[in-house]
């Protein structure tokens, strides 16, 4: 019992980060209420949701510093002015992505995000502003064991008063049905005479303002600024797929007990506090695959996010001709740019490529390579600097370490579709993430630092800039040609057919999970190659490599070269690289860009620059084939009968 009791923290303590668990639930479940309502209802993933939580705030700040309009006409106005933004962005962008695959309202409001945060960067700058509590809530009470702030009760009860006033108007009213109705069964809600596309509209608007309210009630608690969004959003996604996607009871529920959690979790082992909801996460999906109370896992509808764009319409010499000038340009690379940007170029474009396996070619959209990029970085910046090894060892052992990870994470991720597969690895490279953070040999923020490049087998001098460079091009030329036999052998053709059409694969006989596990593996193992000679290139491994966000430019630069080709995501890299180059020196604007790119591809070129250059050319020459070959039949019957007597 004394034990027991040195081992429980003092009552203060614990009533204080209980409290803190309450107030940050609250906010978890207002903003996957939001999430929960825009998925559920109109199945889109919107990746836009933190953003438009600090415009709630922001926008409170800016109607209190600019026009003098105080919290509570603030805490009505701020969710309606961000709802209608919501509005205006369903009905110009969203609308016309419902009957694709729901990655791509993804990656459309992914794009948004950043260039709403990129835009309040630039305008705002990076430092917090601070809000004012509003003088009726100021102050508290002092209890036996803790002191109590007024304004944090407010915050408890009108998110709970909120949360469960929303799921009654969804749940129990007519009013609910006819929402449910009208994503379920549109056609037959319409000939009701019910507006179904201004119900929908109006819909993602609620859920928005949902996301604008509980940036309101965050303004006088947080700092104001344009990160306070990304860095609560990928917390809140992991509390939705606990809950269930979709589920309006499950988001409330989830997102009070996970708040709980996190904060019991903080008094007694304050390491683990960033990871438990992640942690939690994995172990709910591996016993309930749809979450705590969702029915079933959402299917995406009839639309492929990826296709695999045939180039067969260009000859064999053509094709030759082009990779031969490919190589010959990456040989001369040294002599017209610095060579450090064209290692720089080489390393990202074995990892979008890596990325690309899975996703183009497998069909399965992972946020979590980035863990794989940056454990690579790690170990081999250590295994060189502090044990010794061989440069080449050090991308063997990064390799290997990475290739028993994405076993471990493919095993556990791969029983689950779209956007579960996509949650579950993303909350893998958190706690992955975290671990980084707090593991000694990383050097936390510092990183591990003077990695030196040494001699190839004690023989070949890599610190020389040319020498590295080449070193670096034969490893990423050999990594692109094993990507090409992969998806050119026996199992890349299976892996194709799985992603096409998984359950006539299964038909067939063919074990998918094992197929798409090793799949998963191949992809870790290549993308560890390309973190590890990002290390030696740098000499540098960092947070910044093991970051999610890194993941977010394996998929930025997929999509702009062309989702499901072999050259896109080689120049998507160029692309990429060379914007982080050049642009580097317009701040924000790089974030701004970055969105674009993702906003344009999704709303013109899907296919990417490759895949739509081999899509018109090849569209082209069927046409042309098209036009020929009735000619020639023609010519051939007229041919006939002129030879009868």
């Amino acid at each position: 019992m004394t034990e027991l009791m040195s081992f429980m923290p003092p009552l203060p303590v614990l009533a204080g980060q209980l409290l803190i668990g309450l107030i940050n639930g609250s906010f978890y479940a207002l903003l996957s209420l939001g999430l929960a309502i825009i998925f559920g209802l109109l199945q889109i993933v919107n990746f836009a949701h933190g953003a438009q939580y600090m415009m709630g705030a922001l926008c409170s700040y800016v109607l209190l510093t600019w026009l003098g309009v105080g919290y509570w006409p603030a805490l009505i106005l701020a969710p309606l002015i961000v709802g209608s933004f919501g509005v205006v962005l369903e009905r110009v962008f969203i609308r016309h992505l419902y009957h694709l695959h729901h990655m791509y309202g993804m990656l459309l409001t992914f794009g948004f995000a950043l260039v709403i945060e990129g835009c309040v960067r630039q305008r705002m700058g990076s430092s917090g502003n601070t809000y004012p509590v509003p003088s009726a809530l100021a102050g508290g009470w002092k209890l036996a064991f803790t002191y109590l702030p007024a304004y944090r009760l407010w915050v408890i009860g009108i998110s709970l008063t909120v949360c469960l006033a929303t799921w009654y108007l969804i749940e129990k009213t007519r009013l609910g049905s006819v929402l449910r109705a009208a994503t379920e069964r549109p056609d037959l809600t319409r000939s009701f005479g019910i507006n179904v596309p201004k119900l929908v509209m109006l819909t993602y608007g609620f859920g928005v303002a949902l996301a604008a309210l509980a940036g309101t009630m965050a303004a006088p608690i947080y700092s104001i600024n344009a990160q306070m969004g990304s860095e609560i959003i990928i917390v809140v996604f992991a509390v939705v797929v606990i809950g269930g996607m979709g589920s309006i009871k499950g988001a409330i529920i989830s997102g009070f007990g996970l708040g709980i959690a996190e904060g019991l979790t903080k008094t007694f082992y304050p390491q683990a506090s960033t990871t438990i909801v992640f942690v939690i996460m994995v172990l709910v999906l591996l016993l309930r695959p749809a979450g705590l109370f969702g029915t079933s896992e959402q299917q995406a509808p009839n639309s492929s996010l990826s296709g695999d764009v045939s180039l067969d319409f260009m000859n064999v010499a053509v094709r030759r001709t082009l990779v031969a000038v490919s190589i010959a340009a990456g040989l001369a690379a040294p002599f017209v740019v610095y060579p450090v940007f064209g290692m720089k170029v080489l390393c990202f474009a074995l990892f979008a490529s890596a990325f690309n396996l899975l996703l183009g070619f497998g069909g399965l959209m992972s946020f979590g390579h980035a863990a794989f990029y940056g454990t690579a970085s790690y170990v081999a910046a250590y295994t060189v600097k502090t044990m010794g090894f061989d440069p080449m060892f050090g991308i063997l052992a990064a390799m290997t370490v990475v290739g028993m990870m994405g076993l471990a994470f493919g095993y556990l991720a791969i029983r689950r579709h779209g956007i579960y597969f996509a949650m579950v690895t993303l909350a893998l490279a958190q706690m992955v993430y975290f671990f980084a953070v707090q593991a000694p040999f990383t050097h936390n923020d510092e990183g591990i630092q003077g990695v030196p490049r040494g001699h190839l087998f004690g023989l070949i001098n890599l610190e020389n800039q040319l020498t590295m460079y080449y070193f670096v091009f034969a490893i990423v030329l050999l990594g692109l040609i094993t990507i090409w036999r992969i998806v050119n052998s026996p199992f890349g053709y299976v892996l194709k057919s799985v992603r096409e059409n998984e359950a006539r694969a299964i038909s067939l006989g063919y074990d998918t999970d094992r197929c798409k596990l090793l799949a998963f593996v191949l992809s870790a193992v290549l993308a560890a190659v390309a973190g590890a000679l990002d290390a030696l290139v740098f000499q540098l491994a960092s947070l910044t490599n093991v970051h999610w966000s890194m993941s977010g430019h394996a998929l930025l630069m997929s999509i702009l070269g062309g989702v499901g080709t072999l050259s896109g995501p080689i120049l998507g890299a160029i692309i990429v690289a060379g914007m982080e180059n050049y642009l580097a020196s317009l701040g924000s604007w790089v974030n701004i860009v970055h969105g674009m790119i993702f906003i344009g591809c999704v709303m013109v070129f899907r296919r990417g620059i490759v895949g739509e250059i081999a899509f018109r050319l090849g569209a082209r020459r069927s046409v042309s084939r098209s036009r020929r070959e009735p000619a020639a039949a023609s010519g051939a019957i007229a041919a006939s009968l002129s030879s009868q007597p």
